[in-house]
């Protein structure tokens, strides 16, 4: 939050700065060209032509003249090429030969006062203003004033580098400020996710502690009976349904963690077929499921995909036609596909049935009205592996469940 603070402060004192150097260089430039302009104009009115003589002897005394910074005057008979007279400082004030030439031909092409920027030939750059002197109907001199450049663009770099200091300090103040802010406002929010990473831990405690002293219960019951009897059978489901209560213990926890974002989803190389195998074995019924597969790695998380698999598979068992239907799971290089014979869903509620808290009861007839919760997570542990899950008919009838995961790179 200080980051974007302090980054949106920038760029809004950025455009400020930007405008304000643009502006402020127009108006200089603005400046003097009428500085320059109005002093050529009014110059030359100063001087005129009489039969052809042009005389410059108000040049002399002239203020406008005692305060120009270079001064000249251009003259030249018709198709001629100008001479230079009364050249004030020096000759070496003023431009190239060729750029006094091109600075004549454009007095006489638009009949007026004209500005360019050229240099000086002893160096130095300058704004130069040339107005015509008229004789008679035709042009036959031009008064050129120069303003020098430099003076002006030193005023502008110094407000550039105070425009760069200011914003900066501007940034800074910004910063701390947003830091304060934010500081502020996140600690209730720090605390709550704190004190519930401490329930969640908590929780964690409290329900694998009575998992474990059933697991005992069980262990103990179940080594009597078969002194006893030689019958574990029921010993081996009770210890069996305890190992699934406390890994989907394990998976509730790890979620909210995640959701929350107290932890952080770790991917590591796993065997995907060896893990839906393992996954569908431990199902209470897991005779009518049939695995195909290959051998497959993939980057993800054995909990939560283990989850994602179980709950693929026992949304086919529940939905996907009479008690005992077969399902049918393949493994392929990235994909998990689990398939039922029911009576499917409707194209119109294949992405509405992904969504939290959409649930459904099988009918008399075995179809399903939806298709459970269970199908959320599984599309938000495929979210968690960059991966996508979706639904499609399968070849022949039945509902085709598709869990797809990015291979790692070779």
């Amino acid at each position: 939050m200080t980051l974007l603070f302090a980054s949106t402060t920038a760029a809004c004192l950025v455009v400020l700065a930007v405008v304000a150097v643009r502006i402020d260089s127009q108006s200089r430039r603005s400046g003097l060209d009428h500085e320059a302009g109005s002093r050529a104009v009014g110059l030359s009115r100063a001087v005129w032509f009489d039969t052809g003589v042009l005389h410059l002897e108000p040049l002399g005394e002239d203020e406008l003249a005692q305060g120009a910074q270079v001064l000249a005057v251009l003259q030249a008979a018709p198709g001629q090429t100008p001479k230079v007279r009364n050249v004030v400082p020096g000759r070496s004030s003023l431009p190239e030969r060729d750029r006094l030439d091109e600075v004549w031909r454009s007095v006489l092409d638009e009949q007026g006062t004209v500005l360019v920027s050229a240099p000086a030939a002893g160096g130095g750059r300058l704004r130069w203003a040339a107005a015509p002197v008229w004789d008679g109907d035709r042009i036959g001199a031009a008064v050129l004033v120069g303003t020098e450049l430099a003076r002006s663009e030193r005023d502008h770099d110094l407000l550039v580098r105070w425009l760069a200091l200011g914003c900066t300090a501007l940034v800074c103040c910004a910063a701390a400020v947003g830091h304060l802010l934010s500081g502020r406002a996140m600690r209730p929010a720090l605390r709550g996710l704190a004190q519930q990473e401490q329930f969640l831990a908590e929780a964690a405690h409290e329900l694998r502690t009575p998992l474990a002293t059933l697991r005992l219960v069980v262990e103990r019951g179940g080594s009597r009976a078969s002194d006893a009897s030689g019958a574990s059978g029921s010993s081996d489901e009770a210890l069996r349904l305890v190992d699934r209560l406390s890994r989907l213990v394990t998976g509730l926890l790890a979620r909210a963690r995640l959701e929350s974002g107290a932890q952080r989803v770790e991917l590591v190389p796993l065997r995907l077929d060896q893990l839906v195998e393992t996954t569908v074995e431990e199902l209470p019924d897991h005779e009518s499921v049939t695995v195909s597969s290959e051998p497959v790695v993939v980057l993800g998380d054995p909990d939560l995909l283990a989850q994602a698999v179980r709950n693929l598979v026992e949304n086919a068992q529940r939905h996907g036609g009479p008690a005992g239907s077969p399902v049918e799971v393949t493994v392929a290089p990235g994909l998990v596909t689990v398939r039922d014979h029911g009576a499917g869903v409707p194209p119109a509620d294949r992405e509405r049935v992904f969504a939290r808290g959409v649930t459904g009861a099988a009918t008399g007839t075995g179809a399903a009205s939806g298709t459970g919760a269970g199908l959320a997570i599984v599309r938000w542990v495929a979210g968690l592996h960059h991966g996508t899950a979706h639904l499609a008919d399968a070849p022949g009838g039945g509902l085709l469940a598709e869990l797809r995961l990015p291979m790692p790179p070779a």
